[in-house]
């Protein structure tokens, strides 16, 4: 393991780039090359999108997922507009990623930023290029949290960051369409690696956070 500075895509020493770089100069050493390696979507293309069909009996009115890589929410929205093309595919986003922005407008630029981890992008990746989207979703820290704290004490779901990117949009939808559709989304990622951030009080007070306030029933 190399730990590495958290710097943009273009910068050289990128997590990316650099385990590009090390790879090369390896031997035995395969590069998987994740962001860029269409194995990645068309996987999901081939599995994760047949078994959400097969789950929902051919049901499903939207797909909502945010993106790292983009494969998973490429891969998924690839077929199901196939099967579908009424179904509605969405992108939620954290504070600080382009990818809203891309959709809404058109151009890469981003404004804020997250505490969320692995997901949101500075840059179109080769698997997310040319994959349907009609929309995208915003979800600010604040709002993220307060979807995963809902979770563990209402329902025992332990999930971390992108969970909460991911549910919140698919709240916000089914608040917009109504009663009535079914909104796909995936709990994509474990807390237990956010314990001493995303569940701590003083590390999400020196972000500027609050730890969410859960009503009891």
């Amino acid at each position: 393991m190399r730990p590495v500075p958290a710097v943009p895509y273009k910068d050289p020493n990128n997590y990316v780039k650099l385990s590009g770089r090390i790879a090369a100069e390896m031997e035995n050493a395969i590069w998987a090359n994740q962001f860029d390696n269409l194995a990645n979507r068309q996987a999901h293309y081939e599995t994760t999108g047949p078994e959400i069909w097969q789950q929902t009996d051919g049901r499903i009115d939207v797909w909502v997922a945010a993106t790292g890589t983009g494969g998973t929410y490429a891969g998924v929205a690839m077929y199901l507009k196939e099967k579908n093309p009424a179904i509605r595919t969405v992108i939620a986003d954290p504070m600080g990623s382009a990818i809203y922005s891309y959709v809404k407008t058109g151009t890469l630029s981003s404004s804020g930023s997250s505490i969320t981890e692995g997901i949101g992008n500075s840059r179109i990746t080769a698997n997310l290029a040319g994959a349907p989207i009609d929309d995208a979703i915003q979800i600010e820290d604040q709002e993220c949290l307060e979807i995963i704290y809902q979770l563990l004490h209402y329902d025992g779901l332990f999930l971390g960051g992108s969970v909460g990117i991911n549910v919140g949009a698919a709240v916000r939808l089914a608040k917009e369409l109504g009663p009535g559709h079914t909104i796909v989304t995936v709990l994509c990622d474990g807390g237990s690696r956010y314990q001493s951030r995303l569940f701590n009080p003083e590390w999400l007070a020196s972000k500027g956070l609050r730890v969410p306030e859960i009503k009891k029933n």
